[in-house]
């Protein structure tokens, strides 16, 4: 990835990890386009000098109409980061949760891949491009109290290991963002001051570092997530260990809100 002279368009770039990325990239002489569907943090990303565009990653009219427009006001656009994402807690012992399943599974997995899909044509032709999607720990070692925020992250490692093998012989790298847990507003306020979390400006500091340092990346990983990424390498025995090690604690932790 060139660090350098690109237009890059960042899907939830108003607030958290999209925001934090949007600065730092600007700071290199990226222009930097943030979408999203709040526009309070439109307006406030308008203020600190960004162009922005108002989507709403559930409907596949918006996200088409998006990406179009895009391209059509910045030909030179050659990057997307799919930073767009909610979680949310589902208790199945006390019912279904239908509306969140389908909001996330929508937000999180269905539109990063439609707008890549209506990205990709134009992405092709650029000389240097690039996709990237926003994953998780989580991926690899879900957290059961959001079971379908962490399946959407694991189905987006997938998407993007295939994405990736299919664009090989193409001018566009794909890259995967892996975070562990960072204090952003995600899940609101507790996150966003939780000690536990990873400070999101020693999260960005570390991935703009290897960023700079590994051109060629194809996953970004800070040292906090490896135990995530790298969980089952020990073997099942120890996986399991660790998977209901962090289950528990995290339930614990939680058990207010749950």
């Amino acid at each position: 990835m060139n660090m350098t002279g690109n237009t890059i368009l960042i899907t939830g770039g108003g607030s958290g990890i999209g925001l934090a990325l949007a600065l730092e990239l600007k700071k290199l002489n990226n222009e930097v386009i943030i979408a999203g569907r709040s526009q309070g943090k439109l307006t406030e990303a308008a203020h600190l000098g960004f162009k922005t565009m108002t989507v709403d990653m559930t409907d596949a009219k918006s996200i088409e109409a998006l990406a179009k427009k895009a391209i059509a006001d910045f030909p030179s656009l050659n990057g997307v980061i799919h930073n767009a994402g909610i979680m949310k807690n589902e208790n199945m012992l006390k019912g279904p949760t239908p509306e969140i399943r389908h909001e996330t599974v929508m937000t999180n997995l269905l539109g990063p891949m439609q707008l890549t899909e209506v990205l990709l044509p134009h992405l092709i032709k650029q000389k240097s491009a690039f996709i990237m999607t926003v994953t998780s720990g989580l991926a690899y070692a879900p957290l059961a109290m959001t079971p379908t925020y962490s399946a959407t992250k694991a189905a987006i490692h997938s998407y993007t290991q295939s994405l990736r093998y299919q664009l090989k012989d193409t001018a566009v790298q794909v890259i995967e963002l892996v975070p562990p847990y960072v204090q952003t507003s995600l899940m609101g306020q507790r996150q966003a001051s939780d000690p536990n979390a990873m400070p999101l400006n020693e999260f960005i500091s570390e991935v703009m570092q290897i960023l700079k340092t590994e051109p060629d990346v194809k996953e970004i990983l800070v040292k906090r997530v490896h135990m995530q990424r790298f969980a089952t390498d020990a073997g099942p025995e120890k996986y399991n260990d660790f998977f209901n090690q962090f289950n528990d604690r995290m339930l614990a932790a939680r058990k207010v809100e749950w």
